[in-house]
């Protein structure tokens, strides 16, 4: 098994079976061809290859918008193993590689590089300058190189196409569940503890500020969560809120901050994971302190309640 960055440098791959993508967010929808590259593997006795992109090819292609991944690569590369993949090949997105024509792309970067015997793909996959390469020119292309074009129709989650763009519009939205559902986990962010103004704790509940370690991951849209904080392997129940703090400051920037319930140790510089589990509510600015401390008060107990039940 192996991770490969470099496409001068791959082994010989043994009866190849290769699937290619962004695979952000390794959705449902990723998961069922990840499953049909490991059985076509085992069917030709060979290798399963998962070739995906970095940076992702959105970014090169139309850098007057900026995409938030859902997924960081190292964490999408470990999520690709974890379903029996034998080997991920990271292909450097370059304007080089963008300009190949689709044929090229066919036939000097999958069929020499790779020497499949299944290609896997989704049925709406595009590649090759201008994205002009599509199933059609696979399937045209078959009978010269001689691999079986294996196609994945389209997957439904509650009559709603799963796809990264969904994922990212019910992040934003804060709609946990409806990630989870096209994805099967809750949505993770990794980020470093680091000092903020200490306003929680002078009234009662001190928080943990964190930053995401991944700048171009896609942050939940304001509001206070159910979140469960994995630290040093360890997990805790917490309520975390993204946003400005308008009761308490003025300060303009966008904050995260978790309450982590029945934990009392100093964290600062760690790195922790944080899940998200549930929105429970918007984003609110209070008359006075008290009201905030009633409201937080209100807030704990719905959510350990509601993290007892997940």
């Amino acid at each position: 098994m192996g991770v490969y960055r470099d496409i001068k440098l791959l082994p010989d791959f043994k009866n190849s079976v290769i699937t290619i993508g962004t695979f952000d967010g390794v959705h449902l929808g990723h998961q069922k061809i990840l499953h049909t590259v490991k059985e076509y593997a085992e069917k030709y006795k060979g290798e399963s290859i998962v070739i995906t992109f970095d940076p992702h090819p959105r970014e090169l292609l139309f850098p007057e918008k900026p995409l938030q991944t859902i997924t960081p690569l190292e964490k999408k590369i470990n999520l690709i193993r974890s379903y029996g993949i034998d080997h991920v090949v990271v292909v450097p997105f370059t304007a080089s590689f963008a300009a190949l024509s689709a044929v090229d792309y066919i036939r000097s970067f999958l069929v020499e590089k790779f020497h499949p015997k299944a290609i896997v793909i989704g049925y709406d996959h595009h590649f090759g300058q201008d994205r002009e390469g599509n199933i059609q020119l696979l399937k045209k292309e078959q009978e010269n190189h001689g691999y079986e074009l294996v196609e994945i129709s389209e997957q439904l989650v509650d009559e709603s196409k799963v796809s990264s763009t969904q994922i990212r519009r019910a992040i934003q939205a804060g709609d946990m569940q409806a990630c989870y559902a096209m994805t099967g986990r809750y949505y993770q962010l990794s980020g470093k503890v680091v000092e903020g103004k200490q306003l929680g704790r002078t009234i009662g509940f001190p928080t943990a500020n964190i930053l995401p370690l991944y700048i171009r991951q896609l942050i939940p849209g304001t509001g206070v969560y159910a979140v469960k904080v994995l630290i040093s392997e360890k997990e805790y129940g917490g309520m975390l809120s993204i946003g400005y703090n308008p009761t308490v400051t003025d300060d303009t920037s966008l904050k995260i901050e978790v309450h982590i319930f029945d934990f009392n140790e100093d964290i600062y510089s760690e790195i922790v994971e944080v899940v998200f589990i549930q929105k429970t509510r918007e984003e609110e600015k209070f008359e006075n302190i008290e009201l905030l401390q009633e409201q937080l008060k209100k807030d704990e107990i719905q959510i350990r309640a509601m993290l007892n039940q997940s």
